[in-house]
């Protein structure tokens, strides 16, 4: 049979994977080097050359997308309809099976999948049933806990016997948990693979089947499988072998939600005399950007090992921003874009990379200054987040005791014992007395309506706006933000959380005092309105604005993890600073660096053309003035391939094999040095450029911010 079709469009490296014999086969695929088109065409190789029926054949995705692509090519490569091949996610096909085999997977057969919100809401169920208070025991923090035993296949009965208090509550949540599940036929989404799982561990006939069925497994993404997928894999291609595993571990970016790079560092133990095939030819990114990306991955200790290269021109230097604050870089940032959209070329070729979502709020304001519609791609924009709409919601019902929408938002956030029962009789108290729910409040109350221990609880709530509002009465716009964050609690409740989610969700609440801070209302704001009703107002008026649709020609904005499987012909990655990218907790835990560094990695490969690196030598995030130094990245990338547009002498300058080492200034003024000017009193100096009666020196001066001073024409008087 004529398979040149198959063969033809691929490089000796796809060529190689495609034809291998049956057996393991682990294909290391580089960014942009083409594993979609690998493993579509072993699909095609397996059909017409081996003789293989597609009904024998498994391919598994991660993303329905994924699958829907896939599946796609596979048709037109064969030029056959597919509907009988199985291909989809790994939830997609183990739910297929369980409801193949529910009587033996000890299911009833109208069992019903649950998703996080239903399994948040069931956990505070069983909370109360179990008469433990959410303050002390964050339902999000235990749904986190029982979805992460489940991923390593660890049922409550699994977990050691402990004389710790935290850990037998653990396990009386997790317990009641599974028991309720059962009951009604519950299954979460951790649970559909689990109980799979279980079903082909526990279930010979089952497992033989399914094993003599599927002669080969192909899976995608292999880098982010986590415990329970690999063992379900392995499960499945125990009698055949015929596992065709396609990643990369210098993209496995997910360590915090389950996924273990170990699974593909292990494959050669795990599948002795398996097959290895590196793609390495990159098809999307330049010269240069492929070289610093190859510089920084290289640093890294546990990775098996490629670099990329291209046939293509080695293209536009690396260039690198160093912004005097976070407005500079987003100024910046936004008049580059502007500057390519008017020599012709599209917005939404445009991305504008992250490493906390926190930081798309100044990129926000400066593109919504500009008139140019943008998209928050994989999320939403800062004000139409949940945990900013629960500050604001304190911050308007100091404003306002009777907003009815914020009462009701925060009267129970973080949970203070105020239930259902109590919130309707208010409403109806409310409703019939036609005035606010903050004065029915109050009157139930007085009037002995509620039961004492609702009555109290509701108190305290009262009291603490109250208090919040005579406290903050006279405070700054920044300083009021700052004082609802912490006394409220929603600080603190979110901290309890350990998961990624909650922590982010802390870092965009600290970022909403920045956002008090630089407030400036503009000048067709109503001038009898005082500052914080203004701030109110204008958040409503960002968060209703909507973003633009995703058919529509605008910038991309989006974190790091979003971006991974996308491609941009210009590229920002903003943020460059050590404690932000590499992140700080990232420092503070074993082999968090190395994946902060492959997330690196990942971002500069989103790059086509041009690759833009940004930092800023002062930044205001979560609220505090943090004077940086730049990320240990930006020292890794190969002088060869970057360019300093902009050079900013930050406190510690960027040196070693990246960027050249900055010229110290022959005068006394250093960065650190504390100086005084007649006119803008006592500052610290915090960057100097250029030489001699050329010299600039910026310095943050305690009473008007920073200034760009010249020694040569202003007298400056060491202290």
């Amino acid at each position: 049979m004529d398979v040149s079709h198959i063969l033809d469009p691929l490089n000796d490296a796809q060529r190689r994977a495609v034809t291998t014999p049956p057996g393991p086969v682990l294909v290391l695929a580089g960014a942009g080097s083409g594993k979609t088109r690998v493993l579509t065409h072993r699909i095609g190789w397996l059909v017409q050359a081996e003789g293989i029926s597609p009904l024998q054949i498994l391919a598994v995705t991660f993303t329905n997308k994924a699958s829907r692509e896939m599946r796609g090519r596979i048709e037109e490569l064969l030029n056959f309809p597919t509907g009988g091949m199985w291909m989809g996610t790994f939830h997609g096909i183990c739910h297929r099976l369980l409801r193949m085999h529910y009587q033996e997977a000890g299911l009833p057969e109208t069992f019903e999948i649950i998703d996080s919100d239903d399994q948040y809401r069931l956990i505070r169920r069983i909370l109360g049933e179990l008469d433990l208070d959410e303050a002390y025991w964050p339902p999000r923090q235990l749904q986190w806990a029982i979805n992460q035993h489940k991923e390593e296949a660890r049922r409550a009965h699994h977990l050691p016997a402990s004389d710790d208090y935290h850990q037998q509550t653990l396990y009386r949540v997790y317990a009641s948990y599974e028991e309720f599940c059962q009951r009604l036929g519950l299954v979460d989404f951790a649970e559909i693979l689990l109980r799979t799982l279980e079903l082909f561990k526990n279930n010979q006939t089952i497992r033989e089947t399914w094993q003599k069925r599927f002669r080969h497994v192909l899976v995608d993404e292999f880098q982010d499988t986590n415990t329970i997928q690999y063992q379900w894999l392995r499960l499945l291609s125990a009698s055949s072998r015929n596992l065709f595993a396609v990643g990369d571990d210098d993209q496995s970016i997910y360590g915090w939600r389950g996924a273990r790079v170990e699974n593909l560092l292990t494959f050669e133990k795990d599948y002795p005399g398996a097959e290895i095939v590196r793609l390495e030819q990159n098809y999307r990114s330049s010269g240069h950007i492929l070289a610093a990306a190859n510089a920084v991955i290289a640093r890294n200790e546990d990775r098996m090992g490629k670099e990329l290269w291209t046939e293509a021109a080695d293209g536009n230097l690396i260039r690198l921003y160093g912004a005097s604050n976070e407005i500079d870089e987003a100024q910046f940032v936004v008049g580059t874009i502007e500057s390519w959209v008017e020599q012709g070329n599209r917005r939404d070729s445009v991305a504008i990379l992250y490493r906390s979502n926190a930081q798309s709020r100044v990129f926000e304001e400066q593109l919504l200054s500009a008139a140019m519609p943008y998209r928050v791609y994989g999320g939403l924009r800062f004000f139409e987040r949940a945990e900013i709409k629960d500050a604001l919601g304190y911050m308007r019902l100091i404003s306002n005791h009777d907003s009815d929408p914020s009462f009701e938002r925060i009267v129970n956030l973080p949970p203070r014992g105020i239930g259902n029962r109590t919130l309707e009789k208010i409403r109806e108290y409310s409703r019939t007395q036609q005035i606010s729910m903050w004065q029915a409040a109050s009157q139930v109350i007085s009037q002995e309506l509620l039961p004492a221990r609702a009555a109290g609880a509701v108190g305290a709530f009262l009291k603490l706006i109250s208090e919040m509002t005579a406290q903050t009465e006279d405070n700054s716009l920044e300083d009021l933000t700052d004082h609802v964050l912490n006394t409220s609690g929603l600080l603190e409740h979110y901290r309890k959380e350990k998961s990624e989610r909650a922590q982010g969700r802390v870092e965009n609440l600290e970022e909403l005092v920045s956002a008090a801070r630089n407030f400036i209302p503009a000048e067709t704001d109503d001038n009898e309105l005082d500052l914080l009703s203004l701030f109110l107002a204008n958040a409503a008026l960002e968060a209703g604005e909507g973003q633009a649709e995703e058919w529509e020609d605008c910038v991309q904005l989006m974190s790091l993890h979003s971006a991974k499987g996308l491609e941009f012909p210009l590229v920002f990655l903003c943020g460059m600073e050590e404690g932000l990218f590499p992140h700080q907790r990232s420092l503070e835990e074993p082999g968090r660096l190395e994946e902060e560094r492959r997330l690196c990695y990942v971002g500069m490969t989103r790059a086509m053309e041009q690759l833009y690196l940004c930092y800023a030598e002062i930044r205001r995030l979560y609220g505090k003035d943090h004077y940086t130094q730049g990320s240990r990245f930006l020292t890794e990338v190969p002088t060869a391939n970057i360019e300093e547009i902009r050079s900013s002498a930050i406190s510690r300058p960027l040196q070693r094999g990246g960027l050249r080492k900055e010229e110290k200034n022959s005068n006394e003024l250093q960065p650190g040095k504390q100086v005084r000017h007649e006119k803008f009193g006592e500052g610290m100096v915090v960057t100097l450029e250029g030489q001699g009666e050329h010299t600039r020196v910026q310095i943050h001066f305690s009473e008007v911010g920073t200034k760009w001073i010249i020694p040569a024409y202003a007298s400056l008087e060491m202290i």
